[in-house]
């Protein structure tokens, strides 16, 4: 990977006035991005995610703090740091009324592209994402999935080398949504393209980033790769069930787990290891489990163990990625 550094803030900061006194939404974010990282930024409504996201892409100016992205300040050159990123809203960018190829070829002279270079451009990103067959088309005529190709092909026209995606498949069904990380991962296969995501999917963002940033009141509160952070911060769960309540509250006290009903649950390291163990401790003390499994931890159980709520508690949707995009992302030295 690249040493170079695309995104880098300290004591980030963004207060708004209200009624009952001033709301503190960012406080104080420290973060750095390397050239080519998808990193994924999640937390829940009104963790403050999407407030950063907009300082970041100089849609808001910070109360306090400083941060350079692609090589800029935000504050001090935020004509520069435009120039040098793509940002990926959560509601389309498009023009109802103009046809497609229109949009793009616009988009590219709006960056201050040539009018071959953006013709040419143009041309290669609807063919990538598959919307040549619609490029005559108006933009109000296209299909949800259509339309967020659309989005992404407009923040990609002038070539950036930082893309952010603020929710970039919300509302899409699972096989529009399938489609368009397919397209988003070979583009940055071919490109190197750095992408800073904020997604409600907690799947997206353990089968596609290399980095997991966690953010809760404003602050982050949790940064690593997705198996780091399930394996220092939830671990497996083993569940064992027996015949009767007495047999389970008893193997509870023979081996520390925790009896409920017919069941007994323990948190564990290994939990393909920790299974056989348990059962072999119990049969040594006359008792049977009758069934045995164990469940890897998701990244909503991190975000449980950080602050004892659930990301689907607020209101996420969840929906498996189809197979279809389940293939490693790539990754550089």
């Amino acid at each position: 990977m690249s040493t170079e550094t695309m995104i880098t803030a300290r004591g980030l900061r963004k207060t708004f006035p209200a009624k009952g006194g001033p709301v503190e939404a960012v406080r104080g974010v420290n973060l750095d991005v390397e050239a080519g990282e998808l990193v994924a930024f999640l937390g829940p409504n009104g963790a403050g995610k999407s407030t950063t996201l907009r300082m970041l892409t100089t849609l808001l100016p910070p109360s306090a703090g400083e941060a350079e992205v692609a090589g800029h300040s935000i504050a001090r050159e935020p004509g520069e740091v435009r120039r040098r990123i793509g940002y990926i809203g959560q509601r389309s960018s498009a023009s109802n009324s103009q046809r497609v190829r229109d949009e793009l070829r616009s988009q590219g002279a709006f960056y201050g592209l040539g009018r071959r270079e953006t013709r040419a451009r143009a041309d290669e990103l609807l063919e990538s994402l598959e919307l040549a067959a619609v490029a005559t088309r108006q933009v109000q005529s296209l299909s949800g999935g259509q339309r967020r190709r659309l989005d992404i092909a407009l923040g990609l026209i002038h070539a950036p080398a930082l893309l952010f995606l603020d929710e970039p498949s919300t509302g899409l069904d699972p096989h529009s949504r399938a489609n368009l990380w397919q397209h988003i991962l070979e583009l940055r296969a071919r490109t190197g393209t750095t992408i800073f995501l904020t997604t409600h999917y907690l799947d997206e963002a353990d089968q596609l980033a290399e980095r997991v940033m966690v953010m809760d009141h404003g602050e982050i509160i949790a940064d690593g790769t997705a198996t780091s952070l399930k394996h220092g911060l939830a671990g497996d769960t083993v569940t064992l069930g027996f015949e009767t309540d007495e047999d389970a509250h008893a193997a509870a006290a023979q081996i520390g787990g925790e009896a409920s009903g017919q069941t007994v649950t323990l948190a564990s390291d290994a939990g393909e290891r920790a299974v056989p163990q348990a059962v072999r401790q119990l049969d040594a003390a006359g008792l049977r489990a009758v069934s045995a499994e164990y469940r890897r931890p998701t990244l909503d159980d991190v975000f449980l163990a950080l602050t004892g709520r659930s990301l689907r508690e607020e209101g996420a949707s969840h929906h498996p990625i189809p197979d279809a995009v389940e293939h490693p992302v790539v990754t550089t030295p």
